[in-house]
């Protein structure tokens, strides 16, 4: 298992004082980045070959979020690796040790180079450090669009801001552009996000809004098809 830790920082919250559900994403992507430093065989591997994992899919369950100032502990832990994909969770806990949101997430493993997959080596699967899987409920990860008219919804430009080191729309800004669908007063208990096509600058994605029983599905497109489809419970 690999930590980092953070604080809520006034930058971090929102206007009430909470720790903004974007931000948790960004958290536990750090932690997930990191994490290969704690697996030396793998880091070689990846950097040598010029190799990659993009998250294809992502369950957030909220428990309770922190408010300013919280100290606050995040881990990544490896439960399961194929060689096309891995699965993983990440925690983040209070300072009492508690856990505030549980996630599982599914990532692909490609050639940055050519853009495919690319399968691991047994060798590097047999070298990863590996936890217990996390007793949390385990969804579908292929999130199903209700069969009703979606509502088309103002688009929003990919800016330069939103590109990470991979060249693309970082996972955690669909969630920002996500949550501003959301009424103000509705308390997500659960997200999840299939990513499918990474965001590049400068591309115009439309939002398509989707209401079925108290759940909001959101699916983000741009020119060459759908980025994201996303739920919030």
């Amino acid at each position: 298992m690999f930590t980092i830790h953070e604080t809520c920082t006034p930058t971090k919250v929102d206007e009430n004082k909470k720790l903004k559900l974007s931000t948790a994403i960004k958290m536990m992507h750090d932690s997930d980045d990191l994490w290969i430093d704690s697996e030396p065989v793998a880091k070689n591997c990846f950097e040598t070959e010029h190799r990659a994992q993009v998250l294809a899919y992502r369950q957030v369950d909220i428990i309770r979020v922190p408010e300013l100032r919280e100290k606050l502990t995040i881990s990544t832990a490896i439960y399961e690796c194929k060689p096309l994909f891995g699965f993983r969770n990440d925690i983040i806990r209070d300072e009492a040790g508690n856990p505030c949101y549980v996630s599982y997430g599914m990532g692909a493993f490609i050639d940055k180079e050519a853009g495919k997959l690319n399968p691991l080596p047994q060798a590097i699967l047999d070298s990863l450090t590996y936890d217990p899987k996390y007793e949390m409920e385990y969804t579908d990860r292929k999130i199903r669009l209700p069969k009703i008219a979606p509502q088309e919804c103002a688009k929003v430009l990919v800016t330069r801001d939103d590109i990470d080191y991979n060249h693309h729309m970082n996972n955690s800004q669909y969630i920002r552009i996500a949550m501003e669908l959301l009424p103000a007063d509705f308390t997500v208990k659960r997200m999840r996000v299939e990513y499918k096509i990474a965001a590049r600058q400068g591309e115009e994605l439309t939002p398509f809004l989707y209401i079925d029983n108290n759940v909001y599905y959101i699916e983000l497109k741009c020119e060459r098809g759908t980025c994201a489809i996303m739920s919030f419970e």
